[in-house]
């Protein structure tokens, strides 16, 4: 009981939440921007055990984009009543091919490298989706209005950056403290 009380005051004491809104000039939404921590130097992060999912439903990916940690396994799902395929040209995605397959069906691939890929179906050039592959586990994608959430960041000082399919990264220090909010906004400009 005492280990576990103060592993629960150890982990509410030492971190904080950060949040900001983020501005996509020249897009027409300011959602889907990814926000997330850099690398911390000397640390490494385990993927989850369990697979994150991306779907395929009304000829969208869903969701549209999604950052994940690197070592993490996506299930790609098919919901629609017919066929999808899931590929990427990107090196981040080893180039994959899925292959195809019905409704209820999914497949799976472990994205083990950084960066971002675009998943495609080759049956229905319409569908882009995106998966990001980050450094760390403190990232959010924005909202519809921009807004973003990080929490249970440990306190310390930190380069948060920005992924954008079509706006330019940017960067900025973050300074996070026990059980507060620090706040960083961004404004998104094409590259």
């Amino acid at each position: 009981m005492a280990i576990f009380l103060n592993l629960f005051i150890y982990s509410s004491v030492w971190s904080g939440t950060i949040s900001g809104h983020v501005e996509c000039k020249g897009v027409k939404s300011n959602q889907w921007a990814v926000v997330y921590v850099d690398a911390i130097s000397g640390k490494e992060f385990s993927p989850p055990a369990q697979p994150v999912t991306m779907d395929q439903k009304g000829k969208e990916f869903i969701p549209h984009v999604l950052p994940i940690l690197k070592g993490t396994t996506v299930e790609f799902l098919n919901d629609d009543p017919f066929v999808h395929n899931v590929f990427s040209p990107d090196e981040v995605a080893d180039a994959v091919n899925l292959g195809s397959w019905g409704q209820g069906e999914k497949k799976s691939h472990t994205f083990n490298k950084l960066g971002n890929a675009v998943m495609l179906c080759n049956l229905h050039p319409e569908m882009e989706g995106w998966i990001v592959v980050l450094p760390t586990p403190y990232f959010a994608v924005t909202d519809e209005k921009g807004d973003y959430t990080i929490k249970d960041v440990s306190n310390g000082k930190y380069m948060l950056k920005t992924w954008h399919k079509k706006l330019a990264p940017s960067q900025s220090e973050a300074v996070v403290a026990s059980d507060g909010v620090t706040k960083v906004d961004f404004t998104l400009t094409k590259q």
